[in-house]
């Protein structure tokens, strides 16, 4: 990932060297030993029920983290599932369902309304004033196995993302701070950070490729044609 940026930024440097001078600074983030996991057991999983073009299935999740002081807070993050995009990062002390009702009716007027939303079985999003206003708007939910995250890979590679490259490395004085932080890492999120899933294009850009090829437009821009590694 961090050759592509380079790239993307005029940078002629060889994949290996930056591989190498990477591992040599130690910036390598350790990855966790996997576990056994029973994938696509439900019909709501991410593996057999795919998103298959924009806003046809958005994921969402809570993440949680403290300020500097050590006080709680919580962040609401949406994501589109066939673009990637992070379409939206709330963060605040406590976020209820009149809180996620008001995150998602600015986001429909926004983007518009989604087919599909998958989440897991937590009481913000099983709460019946959210599933209302989700029937109301024909939004149908695809909600996972209880006890299995991994069904909901998206949102959980996004938080892992997130609090490697974000919620880890930066302080918050409070949860202002939190919000104003969180939109300029939004920003570059969709934008400038390359997704080895998207051939090492941003979510915008594939985004804005698909759109034009709906239309039956040749891009003006061919398909991303830079070979992706993870480093």
């Amino acid at each position: 990932m961090v050759w592509a940026s380079l790239k993307r930024e005029g940078w002629r440097i060889n994949r290996e060297r930056v591989r190498r001078l990477w591992r040599r600074e130690g910036l390598k983030v350790p990855r966790k030993a996997r576990k056994k996991r029973r994938w696509g057991s439900s019909e709501n999983s991410c593996l057999r029920s795919r998103a298959e073009y924009k806003d046809h299935v958005w994921a969402w999740d809570f993440i949680h983290d403290r300020t500097a002081t050590g006080s709680p807070w919580k962040r609401l993050s949406i994501i589109d599932e066939y673009t990637r995009e992070c379409l939206e990062l709330e963060a605040a002390r406590s976020i209820k369902s009149a809180d996620v009702i008001d995150v998602l009716t600015g986001l429909f007027r926004r983007r518009g309304v989604p087919r599909h939303i998958r989440s897991e079985n937590g009481p913000e999003f099983i709460a019946g004033e959210i599933r209302g206003r989700l029937s109301r708007s024909s939004v149908e939910t695809l909600y996972v196995e209880p006890g299995s995250p991994w069904e909901n890979g998206y949102a959980e590679a996004f938080g892992s993302r997130l609090r490697d490259e974000f919620l880890n490395v930066e302080e918050f004085a409070d949860v202002r701070e939190a919000k104003a932080l969180a939109s300029a890492w939004q920003e570059w999120y969709n934008s400038e950070r390359p997704h080895s899933s998207l051939g090492c294009g941003t979510p915008e850009e594939f985004a804005r490729i698909k759109e034009v090829g709906r239309a039956g437009i040749e891009p003006a821009t061919p398909g991303f044609s830079i070979p992706c590694s993870t480093s």
